[in-house]
């Protein structure tokens, strides 16, 4: 249905006993269409998301919908949409599901990125990391109260007039992966291809970390003018996210310096536990790489293809008002300026967006321009000792000593391992009650060369495991707290106060050190009965270098 066509459908239409008056068509996709409205109850714009038709007929969506927009309604940020209301009305005879949003005039990300693309090629790098550091902003509050987007996109992300950046639809591809089951069973795809991350295109579960994945596409997409993977069918981009590398953003835009290839590297490593940790640490990076070189103009390599990813569809909610960009970029001088200068042409139509919220103060960026580098050079997956295939004369056989070292290495750490679960099945204390000690996973195995010791300062509070959220399906049964990337001591004080059982098996790895939870089953945010609660298992560092 056009947009002319669903305008004069749903003209003078009410929802909520006539609360909200629905007026111009804002925009329209497969999955929703979003009016401009008006609360007749407290005198207001609003924006009104009304979910088609054919969601209204699963319940079990509708009820998904219902609480998660409860959840995203405490949400409260400069940078996250405000959500005054949901709920169901009947429109043309069928149960129609809607969300009231907080309204402004403003554009898109998305077509804010086609305005830079055919002015500059590209987004310019300075701007570009300070809307991704907002996204974050926005995804570190969402993610303390265990919230994942699960469909950040430029579609998804508003600028406003005055350049505030915001993000919206916290909760919608959890309600769509969840709720909707005949429409699933159809080969729907639930997300955007282009942004999902690995774990979500092999049918995985998600969590913070995912949204992280997604905001590495859009930075990446910011930067060059283009997606990093993309290709003629869901399918095939799916394959590409889980198998293909990316290439560096630098070989397609030039003027990015180093420190944006290593940031967007680092985000779009296949394996979660290679990413940031947080989006607090990778908005820290962005701020500080953003503060480490000086502004310039993108300088697109000749012939390198430039699409700023306006028709990318979305099988949840499609991006909202974008242009394509127009038989490719025009370049002009790129200026800095400190504030954002408000847009120039309107758009044709009434722009969808949220206002500015007054009361708010945005984060004082301080300190981020001393802060350690947390951003690793590229990965390199070229084992070391391949490169060393000559000594200081060059002559051939030189690696002999290094195969030979590394042999030995493994057959160390082999050996050591097999004592280990030797002891452990030996009842050496791997199963526990509580937990009680402080001795870490690694505490009976030898440390190898490249060992990294324990950071004790990533606690968890025992009031998670005391007082754990309650599952969003059933009042009865409480959600598993997320224990990874903490220090194995304080989880096991919070197991013992919750009197809860654990199982440690132990992990070679150097990145987060002796004692780091690296992986946990059940995974966090799994519905257990408190009254029969499962043992979980904790895949626990020993601070040694993985072998191989």
């Amino acid at each position: 249905m056009s947009q002319d066509g669903a305008q004069g459908r749903y003209a003078g239409r009410a929802l909520a006993g006539g609360r909200y008056q629905l007026r111009d068509l804002l925009g329209e996709g497969g999955m929703a269409s979003v009016h401009l409205a008006y609360d007749a109850v407290l005198d207001r714009q609003v924006a009104i998301k009304t979910l088609h038709t054919e969601l209204g007929r699963e319940q079990a969506f509708r009820e998904r919908f219902r609480r998660e927009a409860q959840a995203v309604a405490k949400l409260t940020h400069i940078n996250i949409v405000s959500v005054f209301d949901t709920g169901e009305d009947d429109l043309d005879s069928m149960t129609t599901p809607y969300i009231v949003m907080e309204y402004i005039e403003g554009r898109p990300l998305g077509s804010v990125l086609d305005e830079d693309v055919r002015q500059y090629g590209a987004m310019p790098a300075d701007k570009a990391l300070k809307v991704t550091a907002d996204v974050l902003a926005a995804l570190e509050i969402s993610h303390e109260m265990g919230l994942v987007h699960r469909d950040i996109k430029p579609g998804n992300v508003m600028m406003t007039k005055r350049g505030v950046v915001k993000v919206m639809d916290f909760g919608i591809a959890r309600a769509m992966q969840s709720g909707v089951t005949s429409m699933t069973q159809t080969g729907m795809v639930v997300g955007t291809p282009q942004y999902l991350s690995p774990e979500q295109a092999l049918g995985r579960g998600v969590d913070a970390r995912s949204d992280l994945y997604s905001v590495g596409i859009m930075l990446f997409q910011l930067v060059t003018g283009r997606l990093p993977f993309d290709a003629d069918s869901p399918l095939a981009i799916a394959y590409a996210h889980v198998q293909e590398e990316p290439v560096a953003p630098s070989s397609i835009n030039r003027s990015l310096p180093p420190a944006v290839d290593a940031l967007v590297a680092r985000a779009l490593k296949k394996n979660p536990n290679e990413r940031f940790p947080t989006a607090e640490s990778m908005r820290d990076e962005c701020l500080r790489v953003a503060a480490s070189f000086q502004a310039a103009a993108p300088s697109i390599v000749p012939g390198a293809p430039s699409q700023s990813g306006s028709g990318v569809g979305s099988a949840v909610f499609p991006p909202v008002g974008q242009t394509p960009a127009q038989n490719g970029p025009v370049q002009t001088p790129y200026q800095p300026t400190p504030a954002p200068n408000p847009y120039g042409t309107p758009v044709p139509s009434p722009a969808y967006g949220y206002p500015q919220q007054g009361g708010y103060r945005t984060p004082a960026p301080n300190g981020y321009g001393q802060q350690t580098p947390s951003t690793p050079p590229p990965y390199n997956i070229t084992p070391q000792s391949a490169v060393q295939s000559s000594g200081p004369g060059g002559g051939k056989g030189s690696n002999k000593p290094v195969i030979i070292g590394s042999i030995v290495v493994s057959l160390v750490a082999v050996v050591g391992l097999i004592v280990a679960l030797t002891l452990n099945n030996n009842g050496g204390g791997d199963d526990t009650k509580g937990g009680g000690g402080s001795a870490s996973a690694s505490a009976s195995s030898s440390q190898a060369a490249g060992y990294r010791g324990p950071d004790e300062s990533k606690t968890i509070d025992k009031t998670e495991c005391t007082e754990p959220q309650e599952s969003y399906d059933d009042p009865d049964k409480i959600r598993v707290p997320d224990f990874k990337f903490k220090y194995i001591k304080s989880v096991k004080e919070c197991f013992q106060a919750a009197g809860w059982e654990m199982q440690e098996i132990p992990v070679d790895e150097n990145t987060y050190g002796d004692g780091t939870i690296m992986e946990q089953f059940p995974a966090a945010d799994t519905d257990v009965d408190p009254k029969d609660m499962p043992k979980i298992q904790l895949k626990v560092s020993t601070g040694n270098p993985a072998n191989g």
